[in-house]
């Protein structure tokens, strides 16, 4: 097969691949580990320990498709969570204060990190580097080095609760009526502006697969104990990126800006202001996914998130986004962001050797960047 035909066929059937390859980790898995990874209790450890990984990924992909790049993901999610923890036990603020506190905060680090590098002129690789070692150093500071907790029954919620099996089915027929919608949507925009639509029965047939797989994911995780709260969070989370980045003037900007942002600027678009402003989302989700951590483990540790950027980003370049900017989708990260959580669990499960991970890991990573390269994605 000659390069061409290499290229084309990753860039048609990157999803299908994708979708393959969790297909085949998870029979791995499975058989390796006697059906014990198959079963509803470890898909939902699965999905919780996935939902860390995938709050930080939804937005890493846009800092990627911007052309940037942040180191400091993980520890800056380690530092928001220790805060969190300390604000818990120490100082005893509400669940409601606490979130907002952290929350808050964590957008402004954002924006800290997005002024360094949009105003300042640093380049993101280096300037996150730093910070990467700011915030190590912060949350060592902090704590003591040592963890703090345990945390309120309440926050324990965030990280360890489920969703009721009545609103958990509610919640599964509320997406597939949003699918469908979506779906009528865009076919009337097409149909409007005389653009090429699809054949019905292609469209039936995707709401049949979509409808299958919402059915799928709710009976799996109902069998068990429901849907894990860190689970939902990631939905809206995931919903509202995806709009963000597909349906709004501000969302076409960021692409605009990772394919050629000399000719974005010349059109009049504040390309600064558009990195700064995704770098704070980027905190809000550090945020976001620092209180789940914390929640998850019932405290604040201060070796929480060292892996936090490695996976976010080995997640959003599995998923298919490119290294050289303006490619890539929410949707491709999340899937990317599960099968690194496949990857963790499995072999976490079968008491795989820490360095076995760490190097599995690294190779999935560098295979991810090579697929980037081979299917001819510059553009």
């Amino acid at each position: 097969m000659n390069k061409k035909k290499i290229q084309g066929f990753l860039s048609q059937y990157k999803v299908l691949a994708l979708l393959t390859a969790i297909a085949v980790i998870w029979i791995f898995f499975g058989w390796l580990t006697e059906g014990d990874f198959l079963t509803p209790r470890n898909f939902s450890n699965l999905l919780r320990q996935m939902a860390i990984t995938g709050m930080l990924a939804s937005t890493m992909v846009l800092v990627i498709v911007l052309t940037e790049i942040d180191l400091s993901v993980g520890y800056m999610s380690g530092l928001l969570g220790g805060i969190a923890a300390i604000l818990d036990v120490n100082y005893h603020l509400s669940l409601a204060a606490n979130v907002s506190v952290i929350l808050v905060l964590g957008v402004m680090i954002g924006l800290v990190t997005g002024y360094i590098t949009a105003y300042m002129r640093i380049p993101s690789f280096i300037a996150t580097l730093g910070l990467m070692l700011v915030y190590r150093g912060g949350v060592l500071g902090l704590t003591k080095g040592i963890t703090v907790g345990p945390v309120s029954k309440d926050m324990v919620v965030i990280g360890q609760g489920y969703l009721p099996e009545t609103l958990g089915n509610l919640l599964g027929v509320v997406l597939f009526a949003l699918f469908c919608f979506i779906a009528y949507r865009t076919r009337q925009n097409r149909k409007f502006h005389k653009l090429a639509i699809p054949a019905m029965w292609q469209e039936i047939g995707k709401l049949v697969l979509c409808g299958a797989a919402i059915l799928a994911f709710v009976v799996v995780l109902d069998s068990y104990e429901g849907i894990p709260v860190p689970v939902l969070i990631l939905l809206f989370i995931v919903g509202a990126f995806t709009i963000l980045s597909n349906k709004t003037v501000f969302g076409r900007h960021i692409y605009a800006i990772g394919s050629n942002i000399e000719a974005t600027r010349l059109s009049g678009v504040n390309t600064e202001r558009v990195r700064l402003i995704v770098f704070g989302l980027m905190g809000l989700m550090c945020a976001f996914a620092g209180l789940t951590t914390t929640a998850r483990l019932a405290a604040g540790s201060p070796s929480a998130g060292q892996d936090g950027a490695l996976d976010a980003i080995a997640s959003c370049f599995i998923g298919g986004t490119s290294m050289r900017g303006g490619i890539g989708t929410v949707n491709g990260a999340m899937i990317g962001a599960v099968i690194m959580a496949s990857l963790d669990n499995g072999m976490s499960m079968m008491n795989v050797d820490t360095f076995w991970q760490m190097i599995v890991k690294g190779s999935i990573l560098i295979l991810a960047v090579w697929m980037d390269v081979a299917s001819g994605s510059e553009r």
